[in-house]
């Protein structure tokens, strides 16, 4: 039997995209999830007393690699060489080997070359175990180099695959060392470990072939659990199970409600929060259908927005709400006059302000009306009608 951890993309010290309005205590959470996010995979192994970790790429995050963050990393492989847990690790387009790493690894850590090697390992039960992997030189690499990969006949043990890159039917822009799974499968692997799609993602079973995903989100194209692969199992079967190891979640929420007021909707979001508060820190985009015809003002929504930030900040499981997005049921029927609140139908001031253009040109005022005669709603509404009649013009 073996049992090892499959991950890739662990992007240390990767700048966050969203951190604007976020409390100093949440955004120091955010700068350190990464590390955390790595922490809690390196307790996973110790506790499952794992046989080795594979890293299939982008261990780093280009030119935002520090020195913190090498410290960080060979503190977490000496933590494993305690317990002889072997790392095997890959270099992805975003730390090639040509930015050269200034820490020294512990001995337990084996890194791929420039060119496909192989790594052999016995197993704490006896069973040898090949792993065969190549690490990028340059940033951009678009090499495949898989006819260097050897074939698994002729060599007994449980045969692993380590790839940082694209599978060819992938829909990604990002296009390194685009494969086949032809390729794969004609190298008769047991295993495929691959790196580079943060999605977690299973493209093969026979044999399993995965993308773990990354182990920490960094925005909302990045949502939902965040982890790495436990696999279990022999040469003729491997289990594989997917592990949480996020310190932050990004995700995204739609909620509907009749609520209107300032009070209802913030007490409507709020319960949201709480009921998800149990899950862990998380930053949420809300998108809030209002099943009403009365509109909110955008000055009531801001007020709302900063409340439900505000009170985030000494939560130890922070949910904080990135955006609020409220749109409304039946928005297509809703009469144009309904997204004008009642406030700012009366004031007159805003109403001749519009209107004083117009009256004041000696041209057309002659053939105008009174506008203080002028039903504003129905102005609105004949103004609505002949928008839709124009657009219909156009489709046309």
């Amino acid at each position: 039997m073996v049992k090892f951890i499959h991950c890739a993309d662990l992007h240390l010290d990767s700048p966050f995209k969203t951190h604007s309005h976020l409390s100093e205590n949440i955004y120091e959470d955010v700068k350190k999830s990464t590390y955390e996010s790595f922490k809690t995979l390196v307790n996973f192994a110790l506790q499952e007393e794992v046989d080795f970790i594979v890293i299939a790429g982008d261990v780093f995050d280009d030119h935002n690699r520090t020195l913190r963050a090498e410290v960080f990393l060979k503190e977490q492989f000496e933590r494993l060489k305690k317990e002889q847990i072997f790392v095997y690790m890959c270099h992805g387009n975003h730390d090639p080997l040509s930015d050269s790493v200034v820490t020294d690894w512990p001995e337990n850590v084996s890194v791929f070359d420039k060119n496909v090697e192989t790594y052999q390992t016995i197993t704490k039960n006896g069973e040898k175990i090949l792993l065969h992997g190549f690490s990028y030189q340059d940033h951009a690499s678009y090499e495949n180099k898989l006819d260097e990969y050897p074939s698994s006949q002729g060599e007994k043990g449980l045969h692993i695959g380590v790839l940082h890159g694209t599978y060819s039917k992938s829909s990604t822009k990002h296009r390194y060392t685009e494969f086949r799974l032809e390729d794969l499968n004609s190298k008769l692997y047991h295993y495929w470990a691959l790196g580079h799609i943060h999605e977690r993602q299973q493209i093969n079973d026979m044999p399993p072939t995965y993308y773990p995903g990354n182990i920490q989100g960094r925005h909302f194209n990045e949502m939902g659990d965040k982890g790495f692969l436990l696999v279990e199992g022999d040469e003729f079967k491997l289990n594989v199970e997917f592990v949480p190891s996020h310190f932050i979640r990004f995700d995204e929420i739609k909620i509907e409600t009749k609520q209107t007021t300032k009070q209802g909707i913030y007490d409507v979001v709020q319960k949201f929060k709480n009921q998800v508060r149990k899950q862990g820190k998380a930053i949420y985009r809300v998108y809030l259908e209002i099943d009403s015809d009365e509109p909110v003002s955008s000055q009531d929504l801001m007020q709302v927005e900063a409340m439900l930030k505000e009170y985030e900040e000494n939560e130890n499981n922070f949910v904080f709400i990135e955006s609020l997005i409220v749109s409304y049921k039946d928005d297509d029927t809703r009469p144009l006059e309904h997204e004008f609140s009642q406030e700012l139908k009366a004031d007159d001031a805003i109403f001749t302000n519009a209107m004083s253009d117009l009256y004041l040109n000696p041209k057309a005022t002659k053939f105008l009306d009174n506008y203080d005669d002028f039903d504003k709603v129905e102005l609105i509404n004949r103004a609505e009608a002949l928008l839709k009649s124009g657009l219909r013009g156009e489709q046309s």
